[in-house]
């Protein structure tokens, strides 16, 4: 699901009680939030490719919130889909916000001079995407995967 609207103030949903949450600022947190990623995708039974996939989205997001917005959230959960674990990451920020989503996840699309392959990469990666985003208010980035 991709979802662009504009919205009050962009809040994380609600996480089960098995959460986590990392502020993220600078490249030590973006590391950080990668390898809790992988931790508890480990915990979860992943394997290494699938806790890798999950760490890689985590770390463009994370990236993304120092780029754009220089500070934000990773907030990373236990999902239960129709009985199967998951893994939910919600990243969230207080900056600039999108123009533009469908052009930014469409991919080759960049502002910041790279290769514009971040949000298309995550949204691939991934079983589920949403992102809400208004401008000068924010973004928040909802991605799920299912354990196979």
């Amino acid at each position: 699901m991709i979802m662009s609207r504009g919205v009050e103030a962009v809040k994380p949903p609600s996480l089960p009680e098995d959460q986590e949450i990392t502020p993220i600022a600078s490249d030590r947190d973006i590391v950080t939030a990668r390898q809790r990623g992988r931790t508890l995708a480990a915990r979860l039974g992943y394997s290494p490719t699938e806790a890798t996939l999950i760490a890689t989205a985590i770390s463009e997001l994370a990236r993304n919130i120092v780029v754009y917005a220089k500070r934000g959230e990773i907030w990373l959960a236990v999902a239960n889909g129709g009985g199967k674990p998951g893994v939910v990451v919600v990243a969230r920020d207080e900056g600039p916000g999108i123009a533009d989503v469908p052009r930014a996840i469409a991919g080759g699309h960049s502002t910041s001079g790279g290769l514009g392959l971040g949000l298309s990469g995550v949204r691939r990666l991934m079983d589920e995407f949403e992102i809400i985003s208004e401008p000068r208010k924010g973004t928040t980035v909802t991605i799920k995967r299912w354990k196979r």
